[in-house]
């Protein structure tokens, strides 16, 4: 079984029963029930996964009303190596197949905005590489994109290290990719960005901002099953007010996000400053953004490490494993909208990470 994005499966009419009265007049409300299916992460303080819980564990609240878990079933990227009776004590199977995972390199080009950071740039992609040659495995796909003006793809979801690589150094270079003309295309096994993308002149239209950027991806990506993990350097993003401190752009920001969210698409936002931070209060404040960011997402952000090899390594751990949990929402018939969804565990001392909402109805 694979990893399924939050969508509505099942779209059921409810009926109240008639009321009789004088008027013999009748009463009724109609809903729609929705499956909802959300991947959560659980992990210790240190970043090791949980494993063993069952849906009575788990504490699922949709606009802050208190939901049913109906099921929780773990899968992994990983072999499980112990014997089947371990395996059956977690209520996991020692011959299940390992799912694959997903992420996105996105580099958010520093040149235009401050050419000092270059160099930062550059050993983050020395550092990708390495990352990619020592820690993936081989059911791990990984995309390469870029954001200068606009949104590249340098690289659709592969398992093929040198193409990866590849990606890597034209991002280095601040090479533009000409692949995302229809034209100029080629053929594409497995999953992928670019089929479900805005095609030559239209992506650069559609992206013009940061914001608009990561939406668009986002939309790309919900085609896809499964998490995917965004790894976003950066050097912070958005408009800081009159005191120097970031407000998301209500145009842009909510949008972005619910996006992200609903495509099961996490963001893990690692800061390009990192040694300038503590000389820049401005900086700083930017990359609140950041922060905000990732924490909406399910994700995670990263600042004042030793190398950029840290948060890689920290992001590739942390999704050894997820809990797919299953529960039913209702949501009034012929309406769309967000969802806000809280997940936490009745262990307090758990990290739980997770999509903080979806997208139901048509919009």
């Amino acid at each position: 079984m694979r990893r399924i994005p939050l969508t509505a499966l099942l779209l059921l009419p409810l009926f109240t029963a008639p009321l009789a009265t004088a008027q013999e007049t009748e009463f009724d409300e109609r809903l729609d029930v929705t499956e909802v299916l959300l991947d959560v992460l659980v992990t210790d303080k240190k970043g090791n996964v949980i494993l063993g819980l069952q849906p009575e564990d788990f504490v699922v609240e949709e606009d802050g009303e208190r939901i049913e878990v109906q099921s929780a079933t773990f899968y992994s990227n990983l072999q499980f190596v112990e014997s089947t009776d371990a395996a059956r004590r977690l209520g996991i199977g020692a011959e299940d197949v390992p799912v694959d995972r997903f992420f996105i390199l996105f580099f958010h080009d520093a040149r235009r905005n401050d050419p000092s950071l270059i160099s930062q740039q550059i050993e983050a992609v020395r550092r990708a590489e390495r990352w990619v040659d020592e820690e993936l495995l081989p059911n791990d796909w990984v995309a390469v994109v870029r954001y200068d003006a606009s949104l590249m793809i340098h690289q659709d979801f592969t398992t093929d290290d040198e193409k990866i690589f590849s990606a890597l150094k034209d991002v280095a270079k601040g090479k533009n990719p000409s692949a995302n003309w229809p034209s100029r295309m080629e053929d594409h096994v497995g999953p992928s960005l670019r089929k479900n993308l805005p095609q030559g002149r239209d992506l650069n239209r559609r992206s013009r901002r940061i914001y608009d950027g990561l939406q668009t991806l986002a939309d790309a990506a919900g085609y896809i099953t499964g998490r995917k993990n965004i790894l976003f350097f950066s050097m912070g993003f958005g408009e800081l007010n009159d005191f120097g401190t970031y407000i998301p752009d209500e145009r842009y920001y909510d949008r972005m996000m619910e996006a992200l969210n609903d495509s099961n698409s996490a963001v893990y936002a690692i800061s390009l400053f990192d040694a300038l931070r503590e000389q820049n209060v401005a900086v700083g404040n930017l990359e609140n953004g950041m922060s905000l960011l990732a924490s909406d997402t399910g994700g995670r952000y990263f600042f004042n490490f030793a190398n950029f090899e840290t948060p890689l390594r920290q992001v590739v751990e942390e999704n050894n494993g997820y809990y797919l949990l299953s529960y039913s929402a209702t949501t009034p018939a012929g309406t769309s909208g967000y969802r806000k969804v809280r997940v936490s565990t009745a262990n307090p001392n758990f990290v739980v990470k997770g999509r903080e909402g979806y997208l139901y109805g048509e919009s």
